[in-house]
């Protein structure tokens, strides 16, 4: 089985992403969307520029989260900071996604799907992950929230895994899975449903802050599966 990949997402204390630096992560998210974790392009650029100091020998790629950014806001960005992914956590169509694609042919787009707990996700997605499949590298599912595009800290139903796990087999589009994971839950995500990647940002915080401790049993927890 192929090791599950990780992405810690929220970065924003130069310090502690020094602390980090002994992790074997994938991916590092910085927020660039209006929320408590945001960034500024300045201090994004002062973090990823930390990154080639990593020392587990895999440097983890950079990803910028977005909630329905213009083409502009991406220019004026990658102008200055370096990303590997752009992760797309709005109400982004394919067509847009495709847009971004075409723009920035050196990065990865992935797109954040909603999973409400009733039966309304079509509702509430305007789009499927069908439609996604052929403008996306990637899908990231996450807790669908009313008043927030992810972020919520709360799971959803993982029961409903399995119908966009053979969705995204059929198409051989990675599919992370988001929403309120944590070191003590994140073993039972695995085991019955062994998604390809995971991402965590408000599981391995304290009072708001990234905590080295629990982003080191979150990892070690994963990446023991």
């Amino acid at each position: 089985m192929a090791e599950t990949l990780v992405k810690i997402c929220g970065l924003q204390d130069v310090e502690v992403l020094k602390s980090m630096l002994h992790l074997p992560l994938d991916y590092i998210g910085f927020v660039f969307a209006p929320s408590r974790r945001k960034v500024s392009i300045e201090r994004a650029a002062e973090l990823i520029a930390e990154l080639p100091n990593w020392k587990t020998g895999e440097i983890p790629k950079a990803a910028g989260v977005f909630v329905n950014p213009e083409l502009d806001e991406l220019n004026e960005l990658l102008s200055v900071v370096h990303l590997d992914v752009i992760q797309l956590h709005g109400q982004e169509s394919p067509a847009f996604c495709q847009q971004v694609r075409r723009a920035y042919p050196q990065v990865q787009v992935w797109k954040a799907l909603s999973v409400a707990d009733q039966e309304r996700d079509k509702a509430e997605n305007e789009y499927s992950l069908e439609d996604y499949v052929a403008a996306v590298d990637a899908v990231l599912l996450d807790t669908y929230d009313p008043l927030q595009s992810g972020g919520s800290g709360r799971t959803f139903a993982w029961n409903k895994l399995p119908a966009y796990q053979e969705i995204a087999v059929q198409h051989d589009l990675p599919l992370f899975v988001a929403g309120g994971l944590h070191s003590d839950n994140v073993g039972e995500l695995l085991d019955t449903y062994a998604p390809y990647g995971v991402d965590v940002s408000s599981g391995v915080e304290t009072d708001g802050i990234k905590d080295i401790q629990k982003m080191t049993a979150f990892v070690e927890r994963v990446k023991q599966s």
